[in-house]
């Protein structure tokens, strides 16, 4: 069961960049808002229907770190769906999958111990990311900003996946997902308001967009991930986030006919193994007694 939840989210959140470059008439905070609140919605009814008193019973602990991760991953959205629309589904991604790098980075700052292999990998890994910003610059300065917004979306992926982490020791998954992604929603619902993006209004092809990455992205990709957060742990789960890199590029290729760059790859197959090795030297860390 465990293999099959990983699949399908590892196919779920692949098919997030591609649905989103795919569907440029639908504004970017539209289309979060809804992929937040319609899945918000659809999974609340299991967790009611578990148990009644399921949100009433949430402690304060566990509402304050389910509203760090909403919170993160709205903005998380807000940078990664942008950078879709402004570099290649590719590069925006592998760059938002370097979120085991800050991960790392926040255990090292909290004084947990790993071996030099980690912090090897952390430098690959960087440096895979400024192959690919560097020969984006010749794309034109759109490609620069989308990689730039495609880092900050992985920084806030790791807030995102910790705090996510943390509420998900003592919450079931439909409980905690469905809260995150209502708090999600209600931030986006506000820079929406804020910003004039209308939410209303979208063509046929538009709502098509919006189902299809709420389906695929977020009930099934997300979800499954959010699920998985208890049972592999944060560190697992990121390494499996690693497959979106890949997975998203093909999709791009096929569906939407992406050509990628020889130094886009090349880049994205540094940061692979700079995360490999992230991935690697914190399977056994050294924690400072």
């Amino acid at each position: 069961m465990t293999i099959l939840l990983a699949l399908v989210g590892i196919l779920g959140i692949s098919a997030s960049g591609p649905i989103i470059a795919a569907f440029p008439g639908v504004p970017v905070l539209s289309m979060a808002f809804w992929r937040n609140g319609a899945a918000a919605a659809v999974l609340s009814a299991p967790a009611l229907r578990k148990n009644s008193k399921a949100y009433l019973q949430m402690t304060g602990r566990e509402w304050f770190f389910t509203g760090i991760a909403g919170v993160a991953l709205a903005l998380h959205f807000v940078c990664f769906m942008y950078s879709m629309r402004l570099t290649s589904v590719a590069a925006g991604t592998a760059l938002v999958c370097i979120q085991g790098v800050w991960i790392a980075i926040y255990q090292v700052l909290r004084g947990t111990k790993y071996r030099t292999q980690v912090f090897l990998g952390m430098g690959v890994a960087l440096l895979g990311a400024i192959i690919i910003t560097g020969f984006d610059m010749g794309l034109g300065r759109d490609a620069i900003i989308g990689d730039l917004l495609a880092l900050a979306g992985g920084i806030l992926a790791a807030v995102y996946t910790l705090a996510g982490s943390v509420a998900r020791r003592t919450l079931g998954t439909a409980t905690y997902a469905s809260s995150c992604y209502a708090f999600t929603a209600v931030v986006l619902l506000i820079l929406c308001l804020v910003t004039g993006t209308p939410i209303w209004g979208f063509d046929a092809r538009g709502w098509i967009g919006i189902i299809l990455l709420t389906l695929c992205a977020q009930i099934f990709g997300h979800t499954a991930m959010n699920h998985l957060l208890s049972v592999l742990g944060p560190l697992t789960v990121s390494t499996l986030i690693l497959l979106e890199i890949p997975g998203a590029a093909i999709l791009a290729a096929l569906f939407l006919g992406q050509v990628v760059s020889i130094a886009t790859y090349a880049g994205l197959a540094v940061i692979l193994v700079g995360l490999a090795l992230v991935i690697r030297g914190q399977a056994q860390p050294k924690v400072e007694a």
